[in-house]
C-alpha cells in the first residue's frame, strides 16, 4: 500500500471516528438524553438548522442568582465568561455583577465585536428562565444584518439559547441549546463541521466552568455574610442579658 493511500484511509478513518463517535458527544456534552431531546423556547426560530447542539451543566445557586451574570454579557460589557482572549479582545470578563448592564430587553443588541459590526439580538426573554441571543452574519463581512429584510446571498443565522431549571435540591441547571443554518448550505456545513462546533464546545465548556466559579463564590460569600450578621446578633442578645 502506497503512502498516498495508507494516509488517505488514516484520514478517512479518523473522520469516521469523529463523526460517529467524538462529534455527538461534543454537542451534546453535559446534556442527559432528555434534555437534547426536549423542545425548548425558540427552537422554532431557526428552521431546518443544519447544526445543533444542546449542552448542560449544574451551576450552584439558584435561577435569580445565575441570571444576573447572563443578561450583563456581552463585548464592552460583562464579556462572555469564557476565553476573552478570542471573544472579548483579550479584555477580562467581569467578576461581578454590574447594575446598569442588568437592564435587557426584546430586540436589544447585545454587541459582540467592541465596533459593534455585529451582534446578537435579544429574541426570548423571560426573567430567570430563558434568555435567547440570535445572530445573523452577512457572509464574508461578518457583519450583522436585520433578516426581516432583504437576505444577502451568503449569511450565517443562528441562535444562542440559555434555558434556566430549578433543581430539587434549589441550584440550577443550565441547558445551552444552538440551532443554525446558511447559505451557501455546502460551505456553511463544512466550516460548521469543521471549525465551528469544535470551537463553541471550547467556548461553552469554558463558559460553564466560570460561570460555576463565579456564582459559586457568591453563593459563598452571601452565607458567610449572612452567618456572621447571625453571630453579630447572637453577642447582641448576650450582651443584653448581662446587663
Amino acid at each position: 500500500m502506497s503512502m498516498r493511500v495508507r494516509g488517505t484511509a488514516l484520514a478517512c478513518g479518523a473522520t469516521a471516528a469523529y463523526a460517529a463517535a467524538l462529534r455527538p458527544a461534543l454537542l451534546s456534552w453535559g446534556a442527559t438524553d432528555t434534555e437534547a431531546a426536549t423542545s425548548y423556547p425558540s427552537d422554532e426560530l431557526i428552521e431546518n438548522a443544519t447544526s445543533r447542539s444542546t449542552m448542560a451543566a449544574s451551576l450552584p445557586a439558584p435561577p435569580e442568582a445565575v441570571w444576573p451574570w447572563l443578561v450583563q454579557m456581552g463585548c464592552g460589557r460583562a464579556g462572555w465568561y469564557s476565553w476573552d482572549l478570542f471573544d472579548n479582545g483579550g479584555r477580562s470578563s467581569t467578576d461581578r455583577i454590574v447594575p446598569e448592564w442588568q437592564d435587557l430587553a426584546v430586540g436589544d443588541r447585545v454587541p459582540t465585536v467592541p465596533s459593534g459590526a455585529s451582534y446578537f439580538r435579544v429574541e426570548v426573554l423571560d426573567p430567570g428562565r430563558t434568555l435567547v441571543l440570535r445572530s445573523d452574519l452577512e457572509l464574508p463581512s461578518g457583519r450583522s444584518f436585520d433578516p426581516r429584510g432583504a437576505m444577502p446571498r451568503a449569511f450565517a443565522d443562528g441562535i444562542w439559547a440559555f434555558h434556566l431549571r430549578r433543581l430539587p435540591d434549589g441550584c440550577t441547571r443550565l441547558i445551552v441549546r444552538t440551532r443554525g443554518r446558511g447559505v451557501p448550505s455546502i460551505a456553511n456545513r463544512l466550516f460548521t463541521w469543521i471549525l465551528g462546533e469544535p470551537a463553541h464546545f471550547i467556548m461553552q465548556h469554558r463558559q460553564f466552568h466560570e460561570l460555576r466559579r463565579r456564582v459559586a463564590r457568591r453563593e459563598f460569600a452571601g452565607a458567610e455574610g449572612a452567618e456572621g450578621a447571625e453571630a453579630d446578633r447572637a453577642r447582641r442578645g448576650d450582651l443584653r442579658l448581662l446587663r
